[in-house]
């Protein structure tokens, strides 16, 4: 794994939240922080065919070292480079992905970052990225343990590992969150005859099973079990409210074939009340 944080700024308060953020991620780490912004010129030229002059690129180059400068002065001591590529936002943060320990983003942006938390850059780089994606938002100096939702999927068990390690850094309790109840569906539908005591009791199986073995790996770090009968996007949302990060798969075992990103994960990119990490198994 790549020793190096990457984060997208765009002068935004929120691009600087997630500076900030990634800044204490990385002084934890003892990592550099790699500040990027995207400068994005599609085709060098104006709507009517004009091709785009010289001054117009200064000028650009001249702004955008300036946003960087500005973004590296509230990353306090931790060691900071600077790029300011000519390409799209999305294109450039998925590149940067193949090598970093972690993409940061914050939950809203302007110029090159347009549009992240209406459903553009932020969800494409969570839904595609090569490592981990943390969406700044809520409350980005929140204080709690980390929570990790847990549903047995092959991503869930790549973001169960990726809590431990959050929770062990930062020396906080990890609240492991399994709701079994995950399905969202579009019109009402009765409930099945099932015995509702026993369906606990294995999904309570369930998550003991998943968490076996993470306490000989990580001793210090104090687990709470959480099984309940709740959309899983509900009661992460609820507990985001009281935790310094919520740890989640791209996608786990509801929701359709095929998605990259799943309604859970979109949920809290758009909603949640502290940071979120969205993680994506390294070989998808």
């Amino acid at each position: 794994m790549a020793e190096e944080i990457v984060v997208g700024v765009d002068g935004s308060p929120a691009a600087l939240d997630a500076v900030r953020w990634a800044a204490g991620e990385a002084a934890l780490r003892k990592l550099p922080l790699r500040l990027v912004y995207a400068a994005d010129v599609t085709g060098g030229r104006f709507d009517g065919g004009l091709p785009v002059p010289q001054s117009f690129f200064d000028e650009l180059q001249r702004a955008g070292q300036q946003l960087l400068a500005e973004a590296a002065a509230v990353a306090g001591e931790v060691p900071v480079s600077t790029e300011m590529p000519l390409e799209p936002a999305a294109s450039l943060l998925l590149e940067c992905s193949r090598a970093a320990r972690m993409i940061v983003l914050g939950s809203s942006g302007r110029g090159g970052f347009t549009g992240m938390l209406a459903g553009s850059t932020a969800v494409s780089v969570s839904a595609h990225a090569s490592c981990p994606v943390a969406v700044v938002r809520g409350r980005p100096d929140a204080t709690g343990p980390v929570v990790a939702g847990v549903d047995g999927s092959p991503t869930s068990e790549q973001a169960l590992a990726v809590a431990f390690d959050e929770a062990a850094w930062r020396e906080v309790p990890l609240v492991a969150v399994h709701a079994w109840s995950d399905a969202d569906y579009g019109v009402p539908l009765p409930a099945p005859d099932l015995d509702w005591a026993e369906v606990e009791s294995e999904q309570q199986r369930l998550l003991a099973e998943r968490l076996a073995g993470w306490h000989e790996r990580y001793p210090d770090v104090r687990v709470e079990r959480v099984v309940v009968r709740d959309r899983p996007r509900d009661e992460l949302l609820a507990r985001s409210r009281n935790a310094q990060l919520v740890v989640v798969g791209s996608r786990g075992r509801g929701g359709f074939r095929g998605l990259v990103l799943g309604s859970t994960s979109q949920a809290l990119i758009h909603h949640a009340g502290c940071p979120v990490l969205v993680v994506r198994p390294r070989s998808a």
